[in-house]
């Protein structure tokens, strides 16, 4: 982290409090998929076969549903076309993992069906990784040089330098604005066709709700972590530009 970071108020104004709220959105979505995955289904559909029902349910053939170790590391990989589940939903019988293989299902029915905001999020990925290598460097060396008495003729060269790199910055907080609507979207689609092909009681279906929204309160806590860190390097470098 940068040396910046360490001397200045607006860390403890804007950002602690949204990595705060990071923290405990990250451990509430955990401590719900725990518990949810303690009751077991009447119907005894394992994760694997609700995402199988949910493709099904969205006339969406061909993507392979595969196990992947790890916790929580599910995920549906666009490129090649597969759902891939963690340990603990793939072969689960359980609200939560009913509610998980659902909502990646969701997201191989969106590139599907040509939904908008995930294709746009995916075009903007190497575009968001180049920026967010990119965007420290470039701050740290506008404003090392417009301290420097040796580069004061280049000062507006360097502070846009470091603008530049807050703008690179911005890539990040751009994608997960637009993370948002894909993950949401990703949930109705999700719960929906749980309730319409009867893949879980109604009273199951409160667990799989509860799950998936506290999954989308780490969408919103990351948006928020990105936002503040954005609007916090933008204050940074106006004030070393004043100085």
């Amino acid at each position: 982290m940068p040396f910046f970071y360490y001397y200045d108020w607006s860390y403890l104004l804007l950002v602690l409090p949204a990595l705060i709220f990071s923290i405990w959105a990250s451990s509430r979505v955990n401590s719900t998929f725990r518990t949810y995955s303690q009751m077991r289904t009447c119907r005894g559909m394992t994760g694997a076969d609700a995402a199988r029902a949910v493709l099904a349910a969205n006339g969406v053939s061909g993507v392979r549903i595969e196990h992947v170790a790890g916790n929580l590391t599910d995920h549906y990989d666009p490129k090649s076309n597969v759902i891939r589940l963690s340990d603990s939903v793939y072969a689960a019988s359980t609200p939560a993992a009913i509610g998980v293989a659902a909502h990646e299902a969701g997201h191989a029915v969106q590139y599907a069906q040509d939904y908008g905001p995930i294709k746009f999020r995916a075009a903007i990925v190497k575009a968001t990784n180049i920026g967010s290598r990119l965007s420290m460097p470039l701050i740290l060396i506008g404003i090392l040089c417009m301290a420097l008495p040796m580069f004061a003729a280049l000062s507006d060269f360097f502070y846009y330098v470091a603008v530049f790199g807050v703008l690179c910055f911005g890539m990040c907080v751009v994608f997960q604005l637009v993370t948002l609507p894909t993950e949401y979207n990703a949930s109705r689609r999700a719960l929906k066709a749980i309730e319409s092909s009867n893949l879980l009681t109604a009273e199951e279906q409160k667990g799989a709700k509860k799950v998936l929204s506290a999954a989308a309160l780490t969408y919103v806590a990351a948006l928020a972590v990105s936002l503040t860190q954005f609007l916090r390097l933008l204050m940074i470098v106006g004030r070393r530009r004043r100085n």
